[in-house]
């Protein structure tokens, strides 16, 4: 119990150090924009790999084929009506909503590792985090771009952060014997990203002629590759 919600704890404070590099790069005079165009992108392979590597294998693992491709559909719909109303009501909120998305439901899977006894908990932790860091980067930036102040966005990032070990011990408490509810949560989630990471997360990288954001979003996958393979290995 207490290694699921420390794991989880320690992958959810990189999200506002993410926050705090972002508002560390952002004071600086240099030439930022296509550094930060790379950052986005390098954000949205990591989540393209959470659902490629993550989310979906797993899900697709503990559902008939059907009721998984209606959970992964109804996902993306979902969000796609959420963000739409996140955006009347409070402006363009995509990365924000976008990390929420991976973060919980990956939260949930690692308590329910944890709770099966599976060897790769620290990994999936590590990878968490390190897709939480580019993530929580883009969103700051956002958010702060609609002119939200940076002391507020880093008490909000502060307390996503917290949602990683209820979510943790949810999964970990409730969910680890329902696979097929489990599994429904992340086909669902992984609708919902892939929805956002084409609705907003590519086209706020653009290439302009520069090389950064395209090896950002193969970066952020091959890290994501990473992780899984080292998952696997443990596993093995």
């Amino acid at each position: 119990m207490w290694n699921a919600l420390v794991f989880a704890a320690l992958a959810g404070l990189a999200i506002p150090l993410g926050g705090l590099c972002a508002l560390a790069l952002g004071r600086s005079d240099t030439p930022m924009a296509a550094w930060g165009h790379g950052i986005v992108a390098f954000g949205g392979g990591a989540l393209v790999s959470a659902v490629a590597l993550v989310l979906v294998p797993d899900g697709i693992a503990s559902l008939p084929a059907i009721p998984a491709l209606v959970a992964f559909v109804l996902g993306g719909v979902g969000f796609a009506a959420l963000d739409g109303w996140m955006k009347r009501r409070m402006g363009n909120r995509g990365q924000l909503l976008a990390m929420l998305t991976d973060f919980i439901p990956e939260s949930v899977a690692l308590g329910a590792l944890f709770a099966t006894g599976g060897a790769g908990g620290p990994l999936l932790a590590m990878l968490i985090a390190l897709q939480n860091l580019p993530e929580a980067f883009n969103a700051f930036g956002e958010a702060r771009s609609g002119g939200q102040s940076p002391r507020r966005l880093l008490t909000a990032f502060a307390a996503i952060a917290c949602l990683g070990p209820a979510s943790a011990a949810f999964g970990l408490l409730v969910l680890a014997d329902r696979e097929a509810l489990l599994g429904a949560l992340m086909l669902f989630a992984a609708g919902g990203i892939l929805y956002l990471v084409f609705e907003d997360v590519a086209p706020g990288a653009p290439a302009e002629g520069s090389v950064l954001p395209p090896l950002g979003a193969v970066g952020g996958f091959a890290l994501g590759l990473a992780g899984h393979m080292a998952l696997a290995g443990s596993g093995g």
